[in-house]
């Protein structure tokens, strides 16, 4: 009997798979806190007998060689993949034993990657499950522009071979378990749920219902910016990340933020919208640490600034810490517990600015208030108030200067984006107000809404 458990990587939107029987196991893209995948395998009481890549991640640092050092697992990698590590290539067909009457068999799937390889999982000859990785996902197929721009049409006309070859040679009732698509900027489309078959994905999944030349036009007029950390993840998993380290960091007392601020550090709030709003330090921005923490802020950090974390609690620290490490932020400068009250030094107020609702918006005077939507051009494409600047959250820090004079009013999808924008042009010095609203109820509100 066989098992497989998920690694929900959430605040990226992944998931890392350990999959095995009775005593031994495999772990499958494992994410860069290679502890869960451990105490997963400890719970299971299986011994971890092989790592294996279904590529080189684009959106994320891999714990794959620091799971393979700790175990003495064999590590596999795509043989076309070009990396500075030992490892075992693995090539199309071939086949690992992982428990009795278990095998693990290698499928080429190129086109997320040119290298991208999918892994069967078989129980006594039957195909039970299937790990593709960026190939074939839940409703959708993995993005095919993140290796190389003259790539991206030949990438996405081979995805559309690769799902085809999946769906024609597996079982329809074979699991399909991808690792992108529940959220992850590496996914071509949402996901349309949570499991999946291969009996599934051939009634519903546009890469097996529509023919290559139709398929490719639209995947290639749905792709949308790229993550700018994405640019640092393949190389750094290329060359072997090295582990992780947990530890908290250096303490930073009310003085030593103030310096970091003066130095153009990123001091960043990891409290909430509604605390950060109410009261913070002046220059801090609010990212919160439930709202895509690890995304937002590598996306729009100038990579290798010294950023300072500013939490509530040690475990919110903690927590922030590792999914920071997940896209390779792995020292955090200094850090601060507490609030305010902690991080200002005497005699000094803390900053803070309006939240409201698009109801709130309808009521204002148009005469020096600036609407300024900070979503991806996708969302405002669909819907977008009238009369609106558009800058997207990752570019709004290099933009700043373009966002016209009056009092800011900053709305997102639902909240949470507009909260950062917000923090940034506070920072800044201009008067904003959040909108802490979902976008549907600004027509409600009686604001004109038109469509591109």
């Amino acid at each position: 009997m066989f098992f497989v458990d998920t690694i929900d990587v959430e605040g990226l939107g992944n998931r890392g798979y350990l999959a095995g029987g009775e005593r031994t196991a495999v772990a499958v893209d494992p994410p860069r806190d290679v502890d869960r995948v451990l105490a997963a395998a400890a719970r299971r009481g299986v011994r971890i007998s092989h790592v294996v890549e279904t590529h080189l991640h684009n959106d994320y640092v891999t714990g794959g060689p620091e799971l393979a050092r700790l175990t003495g697992a064999s590590y596999l990698v795509p043989a076309g993949a070009r990396v500075s590590f030992a490892r075992v290539p693995v090539a199309d067909g071939d086949t690992v034993n992982v428990d009795a009457d278990l095998t693990l068999a290698a499928v080429a799937t190129p086109g997320h990657t040119p290298h991208h390889t999918a892994y069967v999982l078989g129980e006594a000859g039957r195909p039970v499950a299937a790990f593709t990785g960026g190939s074939l996902l839940i409703g959708t197929v993995g993005r095919p522009d993140l290796v190389e721009p003259r790539l991206t049409e030949e990438l996405a006309r081979a995805q559309h071979a690769s799902a085809r070859r999946l769906a024609r040679t597996l079982p329809d009732e074979t699991a399909v378990l991808p690792t992108h698509g529940f959220g992850s900027f590496c996914s071509s489309a949402q996901a349309a749920g949570d499991t999946t078959t291969i009996g599934e994905e051939k009634a519903a999944n546009p890469a097996l219902t529509t023919d290559a030349d139709a398929f490719v036009a639209r995947l290639l007029a749905s792709l949308e910016d790229v993550p700018a950390y994405y640019a640092h993840m393949g190389p750094a998993n290329a060359a072997g990340p090295a582990p992780v380290d947990l530890t908290p960091p250096a303490p930073a007392d009310p003085d030593e933020i103030a310096a970091r601020l003066a130095a153009g550090e990123w001091v960043v709030d990891l409290r909430d919208r509604v605390a950060f709003a109410q009261g913070h330090v002046a220059g801090s921005f609010n990212y919160e640490a439930d709202g895509r923490l690890a995304t937002y802020l590598a996306w729009t950090v100038p990579w290798g600034k010294p950023v300072t974390l500013l939490a509530e609690s040690a475990e919110q620290l903690a927590d922030a810490q590792r999914e920071l490490t997940r896209v390779g932020i792995d020292r955090p400068a200094a850090a601060a517990l507490g609030g305010p009250e902690r991080w200002l030094r005497a005699g000094e107020r803390p900053a803070s600015f309006a939240r409201s609702t698009f109801a709130g918006l309808a009521g204002q005077d148009t005469a020096g208030t600036v609407v300024l939507d900070v979503r991806r051009a996708s969302e405002r494409a669909a819907g977008r108030i009238e009369g609106s600047v558009h800058i997207p959250i990752h570019e709004l820090h290099h933009r700043i200067g373009e966002v016209p004079e009056g009092t800011v009013w900053v709305h997102c999808a639902g909240g949470m984006r507009a909260a950062i924008g917000a923090s940034l042009l506070d920072a800044a010095g201009r008067e904003v107000v959040a909108v802490d609203d979902g976008f549907d109820a600004a027509a409600e509100a009686g604001l004109t809404v038109v469509t591109d």
